[in-house]
């Protein structure tokens, strides 16, 4: 067996490894040593699997050994390659397509996963695969064509139904929780609405059909309350949303940029180069909101602070993998603001209480093992928000009591996970002096601009120096929500008269 790191052949400038990537590979190097040849590691988002990937790697090359890197889309081997040689390791090829870095002889190779079903694979003693959850069948048969080859699977979610029977050994070196404590993740802050009615919805392989959600999640007054919430609460960040199919995802665009917001669409048929032209203008500021079909739940680099997420799914692996997209540190935001219109963290959990200790080893064809039934789903405290299970809760002490219903405002979404953070008196007044501006230039009322104040904050301005700002895009945006709210509400009580 081959060391995992070498110190024979070091990486120029190499990067410092973080506690938890040590660990990693510790853990990595332990499995094999007790005679496991196919070990997954699950490593959350933000984790660093590439660079993971890359000290493996020169370890298998200090001891002579060739190494392939399978990669799940097409869209991640020009970034695999870039970060293997910022790590030292230059001989490097390509197997995907006509790409300009082929060379068979290399002995790093680094292949699309579509390209290894269709070409003869090289030899090699390891063999990494990247989000080996998703069960490709090309490397299922190499495993039953090279049982003495190492192979090690990197994953945020090692959860599929049987992946116990395909590999040996699962390690878990960090937590989403703990890359959380450690500053390596953001805080995230959940809102959700109530839970959609799905109970005439079916489910098929494992999920809801398609179809039926589209026509509960489509609906037009909740495409509006995804849009009015996000002008509400949004805080003008930049935003992922995803939507159930490309019709919903459509519908969401069109709403999002009748109200005036820059939004862009992409599915699984959107091309590299209008990705690519998508996320320079996404980076660059000029469009918000980004509404997606799934396809943008793994292989995604961009500075996302708010996840919206309006496809309802029973799957935990999706769920955390959503999520997942907005949890990198970005500069100049400090937390991820997720808007959970599907209902997904009340049905499945926070991403940061999922957990699986070992792999899946369900048969083809049986049902997949499912958490006991008396394992409680957390709720939120109905005083501070804070996500609990328990009879008191653990952020005010609060004791919850049963009621007989509960109902939510049209479209307000509840804080259900994550430390209420208080508004600093610099954002107050910040707030203040760009609603005096609005009753300068729009002639409120005294009385209106007070009320506008409290609605946003919960008390009147006292206190607070009168000098007018110009509005940025964050205030105007929950201005607009607040006229929309107020124009549903009109239209509501005509219809009642």
């Amino acid at each position: 067996m081959f060391d995992l790191i070498s110190q024979s052949n070091p990486a120029p400038q190499p990067k410092e490894l973080r506690p938890h990537q040590v660990r990693a590979i510790d853990m990595i190097r332990a499995s094999l040593a007790k005679g496991n040849r196919r070990v997954v590691c699950q490593g959350p988002t933000g984790f660093g699997k590439t660079l993971v990937a890359a000290k493996i790697i020169e370890g298998a090359l200090a001891k002579g050994n060739r190494a392939v890197f399978a990669a799940p889309v097409i869209g991640l081997i020009d970034q695999t390659v870039e970060a293997f040689e910022s790590e030292g390791i230059r001989d490097v090829g390509v197997m995907q397509a006509s790409h300009p870095r082929t060379d068979r002889l290399a002995k790093v190779q680094v292949c699309s996963v579509q390209t290894l079903a269709r070409r003869e694979i090289p030899d090699a003693a390891l063999i990494l695969v990247d989000e080996c959850h998703l069960g490709f069948d090309v490397i299922h048969r190499l495993m039953d064509e090279r049982p003495d080859a190492f192979f090690i699977g990197l994953s945020a979610t090692p959860w599929a139904k049987g992946m116990g029977r395909r590999w040996h050994d699962l390690v878990i070196p960090v937590t989403t929780g703990e890359l959380i404590e450690g500053g390596w993740l953001s805080q995230f802050v959940v809102f959700a609405p109530d839970v959609p009615d799905l109970r005439g919805v079916k489910v098929q392989a494992g999920d809801f059909a398609e179809a039926q959600l589209a026509n509960v999640m489509g609906d037009a007054k909740l495409v509006g309350n995804v849009v009015q919430t996000w002008l509400a609460r949004g805080e003008d960040r930049p935003t992922l949303c995803f939507a159930v199919n490309r019709a919903h995802a459509a519908q969401l665009q069109a709403q999002f940029e009748r109200q005036g917001v820059a939004a862009a669409y992409v599915d699984g048929e959107t091309d590299a180069v209008e990705r690519q032209r998508l996320n320079r203008l996404f980076r660059d500021g000029c469009i918000k909101v980004i509404c997606s079909v799934r396809t943008m739940t793994c292989g995604v680099d961009l500075p996302i602070s708010c996840i919206i997420d309006a496809a309802p799914t029973k799957s935990e692996m999706l769920h955390c993998q959503k999520i997942g997209r907005g949890l990198r540190v970005n500069p100049g935001t400090e937390d991820c603001l997720i808007l959970d219109h599907a209902g997904n963290s009340l049905r499945l959990g926070l991403v940061t209480d999922i957990h699986h200790d070992r792999l899946d080893t369900t048969e083809k064809g049986d049902k997949q093992e499912r958490k006991p039934k008396a394992e409680k789903l957390p709720k939120p405290c109905s005083q501070c928000g804070a996500l609990h299970a328990g009879k008191v809760c653990p952020g005010c002490g609060h004791e919850r009591r049963a009621v007989a219903n509960v109902e939510a405002t049209d479209g307000d979404l509840v804080q259900v996970t994550g430390k209420k953070r208080m508004p600093t008196a610099a954002e107050k007044q910040l707030f203040w002096s760009m609603v005096k501006w609005m009753q300068i230039n729009s002639g409120w009322s005294d009385g209106r601009a007070a009320h506008f104040y409290r609605d946003r904050f919960s008390v009147w301005p006292r206190g607070l120096n009168p000098v007018p700002l110009r509005p940025d895009r964050a205030f105007l945006n929950y201005e607009k929500s607040r006229r929309i709210a107020y124009a549903k509400r009109r239209t509501d009580e005509r219809g009642r008269i």
